[in-house]
């Protein structure tokens, strides 16, 4: 039996509207499901004016963080830390604990040794309001890893990513426990 043109090419067109659904080409039903994320409030130290709001969006071997926060000294800049504890009740903030360490690793910045919670540091501007982003490598928001359940403390000083186990950066100023949204 002889095949027509159209029916030696209607095996290919089938082969070729496969792939191109199975690729998420024009046409494919497949969505991207939405990011994950959490968020904490902070609240300031008894006396302070620290004010802020910390997001966390999950993205693939990494959570993207972004602090807005307001009544900070000008031109200031500031410790950041996820800590192990999910309580900021306290008044000196110390329920939320030390640093979030799973690994049990030295304090350090970003590029080198550190702890999962050692965040960069934020700088205010010239009004006293930080508006930073950054990405964690390695991070989670769930898991052993995760930092859905912890806190986020802003510290009075800036890290100098040394001393051990805190940066020496001073006092806490502000706190919010780290939640997820639906």
């Amino acid at each position: 039996m002889m095949m027509t043109p159209c029916l030696r090419l209607a095996p290919m067109a089938f082969v070729l509207l496969l792939a191109a659904c199975a690729s998420g080409s024009p046409g494919a039903t497949t969505q991207t499901p939405p990011a994950a994320q959490a968020v904490a409030t902070l609240s300031p130290a008894s006396g302070g004016s620290l004010r802020g709001l910390v997001t966390f969006t999950d993205r693939a071997g990494h959570v993207e963080v972004h602090v807005v926060a307001t009544g900070l000294p000008p031109g200031s800049a500031h410790g950041l830390h996820v800590h192990e504890t999910g309580n900021c009740a306290s008044a000196d903030f110390g329920s939320a604990g030390g640093h979030f360490n799973p690994d049990h690793l030295h304090h350090g910045p970003q590029g080198g040794e550190h702890h999962a919670g050692d965040l960069p540091m934020v700088s205010a501007d010239a009004q006293g309001r930080v508006d930073a982003r950054f990405a964690i490598e390695g991070a989670a928001l769930s898991g052993s890893r995760g930092f859905v359940g912890h806190s986020v403390i802003v510290h009075e000083g800036a890290d100098d990513y040394t001393t051990q186990p805190t940066g020496n950066s001073g006092g806490r100023i502000a706190c919010g426990v780290i939640a997820a949204l639906d």
